[in-house]
Parts: structure tokens; sequence; C-alpha cells
């Protein structure tokens, strides 16, 4: 019987994988194929690679643009958080789906083994993320928030967690003993919500953010001993464990909506002509179409500002996997550079100020731009057609994982933009954006 399981340890940056501070990960590496070239998706923010991971597609194509987004509602830009229990089902009522092309919960719900079958995500991050997993209830999704089964009905026996080290221990613990049972699902997700939580909250490389990161660690030691006894007992399981994007450090935080209101080329703080959605390290920048004649003035100030390292805009923005449509019209990866925080960590970066009420992070990790340490996250895959002990440089991206796992299962992965990873490589069909590792110039990060 074949599976796959995928362990996600949310926010860990490649150079803190070691014997030291993650020994069971390092231990992983060692003896399965690494990717040092893995590349996250933009906005490097967990919805954006949750829905990406799960459809092998780009935003462009998947339609879930950012963590914080906008559509179009009776005319008007409406800003919203897609980690909100609701965004997927309000956006399928808006633009008539959640997603825009198949996931691969629904791609595998007719495999598997005849207790579970299809899909099975326990997740601990936001519930948008989680569900993004999902959003149609073809398998099994469970969260904090509410656990849905097909046709999303609500499961009786739901995760009763808190988003902490504590919460990912006991959902791991449920992940081992319901999905890694003989004859479980085709795929099998453990979505862990540290180290990610606590580096929001925490100075990276602080005693408090390595003992978490341990505790997830150890976590994923479960997840190890549990696939090596399947497979003894003569399952064919494809392990793929990793990460979904890196952090920075926050330097400084800036205030979009209230420079553009201050240049003239935004009307008010809540009006809808603009609208900035902070992303993190990066923001999309909408633009109504009864405004289109702002554009180039638009452009040209914010490539103007000191805090944007990069402006993409419609000619540019598809090779960050975006697209100009729905009123998107800019996204801006923030500034940043490579000095240390206190605790000798590299990679700094300034933030967009945080909307919904949300807290500055100043001084704690961040992401969601294209600078190295943020798009630095870690992929190694465990077995057949990866080399044991192997370690491949050639850029590889996030939407390469939903390939690798239908490649595994036998099924077909067409429609996808991303490549399956086995050996012999398979052609992409389509090829993602050529220019995005180039445009992403992440230097190597052990």
């Amino acid at each position: 019987m074949r599976r796959a399981v995928i362990v996600i340890l949310d926010g860990l940056r490649r150079d803190f994988v070691d014997e030291h501070r993650t020994p069971a990960l390092a231990a992983l590496r060692a003896r399965a194929e690494y990717f040092p070239g893995y590349r996250s998706a933009f906005p490097s923010a967990t919805r954006v690679v949750s829905s990406t991971l799960a459809t092998g597609c780009w935003p462009a194509r998947h339609g879930l643009a950012g963590n914080t987004m906008a559509l179009i509602e009776e005319g008007r830009l409406v800003r919203h958080d897609a980690g909100h229990p609701d965004f997927l089902q309000h956006k399928r009522s808006v633009t008539g789906a959640s997603l825009a092309v198949p996931t691969l919960a629904q791609r595998v719900a007719r495999q598997g083994g005849a207790k579970t079958g299809g899909a099975v995500i326990f997740n601990n991050v936001s519930p948008g993320a989680a569900y993004a997993h999902d959003p149609d209830g073809h398998g099994r999704v469970y969260h904090r928030a509410g656990s849905f089964g097909p046709g999303r009905m609500p499961l009786a026996d739901g995760l009763d967690v808190t988003l902490d080290a504590g919460g990912d221990r006991i959902m791991t613990h449920r992940f081992v003993n319901e999905a890694l049972v003989p004859g479980g699902p085709a795929l099998a997700v453990l979505w862990l919500g540290e180290p990610d939580h606590v580096q929001h909250s925490a100075p990276l490389g602080s005693p408090e953010h390595l003992g978490v990161l341990k505790a997830a660690d150890a976590n994923l030691a479960r997840v190890v001993t549990a696939v090596d006894a399947l497979r003894a007992a003569g399952e064919d399981v494809l392990l793929i464990a990793g990460s979904d994007h890196g952090h920075e450090t926050v330097s400084g935080i800036v205030d979009i909506e209230d420079e553009l209101v201050a240049a003239g080329l935004k009307a008010a703080p809540d009006s809808d002509d603009v609208v900035v959605c902070a992303n993190g390290t990066a923001a999309l920048v909408y633009l109504h179409p009864n405004h289109d004649g702002r554009r180039d003035r638009l452009g040209d100030f914010l490539a103007s500002r000191p805090w944007a390292g990069a402006v993409m805009d419609a000619d540019t923005l598809p090779s960050v996997g975006q697209v100009a449509a729905g009123g998107l019209a800019f996204a801006v990866s923030m500034k940043g550079d490579n000095r240390p925080n206190a605790f000798g960590v590299p990679g700094s970066c300034l933030a967009v100020k945080p909307q919904g009420g949300k807290a500055d992070r100043l001084g704690f990790g961040q992401h969601g731009g294209l600078n190295a340490h943020e798009q630095a996250p870690v992929l190694v895959v465990d077995g057949p057609g990866f080399a044991a002990g192997g370690r491949r440089d050639a850029p590889v991206a996030v939407v390469d994982i939903a390939p690798t796992v239908l490649t595994h299962l036998g099924l077909p992965a067409a429609g996808m933009d991303g490549a399956a990873l086995q050996l012999p490589a398979v052609p992409r069909i389509p090829a993602p954006p050529a220019s995005l590792p180039t445009l992403l110039h992440c230097p190597e990060i052990r």
C-alpha cells in the first residue's frame, strides 16, 4: 500500500537545523534527500503557502493571494484576514470558488485504506490556513476552531488543543495514533504551530525559542518512528518533512497606508480607492478599477520609498507567482539586510504595520517577503525515488510537493505548476514562473 506523510514545522528556517537544536530533523536529513535550494511562495506566509502546497499551483492560479487580501464585493474593495475560520467559505460566495484549482485532498479522496482513506490533516496554525488544505470537504481536517469530515460535516472527535508546544504535542499524539495506523489514509498531513508561534513573540535564537524548537523536533521524531513501523509492516510510505517559510527579525514598522494618504494617493485611512493588505514583511496593494488613472503615480511612489526592497507591478507580479486580478495592482517585499539580532541570529527586515488590531513584532520574528532567511524553509524527502543521504542543490519550490505526493501514489498530477521531485525528474506542466528563483536571490543558507 502506497501512502504519503507530510510534517511541517511552521516557520522553521534552514540554518536552525543541526544535531543540537533539531536532532530528529538533522538525523532525517542525513538519511533522506535534502533540498537546500527549496523556496517558499510569495507572500511567504502560511495561508498562502498552505494553499500553494495543497494545490501545486501558485497564488495566481489558486486565488488565495495573501494572508491578508482584498475581494471586490458589491463594487467595493474589502480587506479580509484569510486566517478567519469562515474566510474560504465567504470567498466562495463572492468569487464562486474557495480555491480555483483542486487540492490534494480532492485528488486523493478515493485512495487509501478502508479505515480512514483519502486525506487526513491535523493542523495547529490559523483556521484559514488549516482549511485551505481541504476547503470543500473531501477528507478530514482537524483544527482547534472546528474539525470537519467529508462534505464539511462537523466531526464529533474534534481537536481540543492550544496554539503552543503543549497543543502540538497532544495533536501529534492523536496524529500518530489515528492517521499513522495500518490501512490508514493515503495522505496524512501534520502541520505544527511551532516554532512559528513562539518566533512571533520571542527573539530568534532566544532560550524560549530554542526550547520550543526542540519540542517541535521531538514531535517530528514521533512521526518518524511511526513511519518506520509502517514500513517494517510492508507499507510503502513517502515521508516529506520541513517547513513553509523562515523568519527575519523585525527592525522597524512601516504604515504604508498612512504614507499613501499623506502623499495624496489614498483618500482616507478607511477608503477603498487604494487598499493595502499587510502580509508581515510584504504588502499587497489593491487599486479600485474606478481609480486606475492613479496606477502610474502609485507605482512610482512605492518604488521610491526607502522601505521597499522590491516592488512588483502587473508586468512583474507573475515572476512571484501572482497576477494583477481582482484589483491587485502591486506587491511590495520590504527591505531587509543581514544584521544579526541580540542572540547573533542574522537577518533583519522592515515589516508592514499590522492590521485588524494585531500587535507589532518589533524585535521578534516575522515573514512574508522575499528576503533570504524568510525564503529559506526546510525540505527533506525520505522514500522511494529519493537518494538516501543525498543532497540536491537545484532550485525547487513549494509547488513541487503536491505533484511529488501524487506521483508516489500513482495518481496524475496534470494541471499543476510544480513538478514531481522523484528521480528522474518529471517535466513541469506548465512550468512555474521561470524568474522566481532569480528574483528571490537567496544565498545558500545551511
